[in-house]
């Protein structure tokens, strides 16, 4: 039932889950790793225009870009020169997001925590679908999409199974509680026995 869905273990090298940290957060508490705001002058539609960008340092060399929400579309896109209308109805808003630029791929992350029986149980059978879309928004950009929950423990119950297979067999991937750093291809950095 639970290929990939393994938690717990080793959180310095995952990102812990949602309403305890964030990815960015996370990140930047890791050895070696920083994020770093930075602006970038861009030509949308015969304008000038400045972008923010949430740049992700592994020892002084840039390894990602992180979006949130919003981020995805305001700055992410935007810099690509990519208008979502022209590839998708309704615009998706990723929990977090992040670009690794050595795999050139981009992978969305979304949170799902639950602890009654509700809507978010049918939310994880959506994932073909808003991955599709993602692939769809990053075409022209050429770039690859991972999509990827990130699951509260409530999800490891028996009643999950077929949907969590159904994540894998579509292509899509979940965790539970954190996702591993080797997960994106960052380096796990090294911590000294203390």
């Amino acid at each position: 039932m639970i290929k990939n869905g393994k938690g717990g273990g080793n959180t310095k090298t995952g990102l812990v889950f949602e309403g305890k940290t964030d990815l960015e957060t996370f990140l930047s508490s890791q050895k070696g790793y920083s994020v770093c705001i930075e602006t970038e002058q861009v030509v949308i539609n015969k304008k000038c225009s400045t972008v923010k960008v949430r740049a992700l340092y592994y020892k002084d060399r840039k390894v990602a870009e992180l979006y949130k929400k919003h981020e995805f579309y305001s700055s992410f896109l935007r810099r690509l020169d990519i208008d979502w209308k022209k590839y998708i109805s309704k615009q998706l808003l990723p929990d977090d997001s992040i670009f690794v630029i050595i795999k050139n791929t981009v992978y969305i992350i979304e949170c799902k925590h639950q602890q009654v029986a509700g809507s978010v149980d049918e939310k994880l059978q959506t994932c073909d679908f808003k991955k599709k879309e993602y692939k769809k928004l990053l075409s022209k950009a050429n770039l690859d999409v991972e999509y990827i929950y990130l699951l509260s423990n409530w999800f490891r119950d028996e009643k999950y199974r077929d949907v969590l297979d159904y994540i894998h067999s579509v292509g899509c991937d979940y965790y539970f509680e954190y996702i591993p750093l080797y997960r994106f291809g960052l380096t796990v950095p090294e911590y000294d026995n203390e």
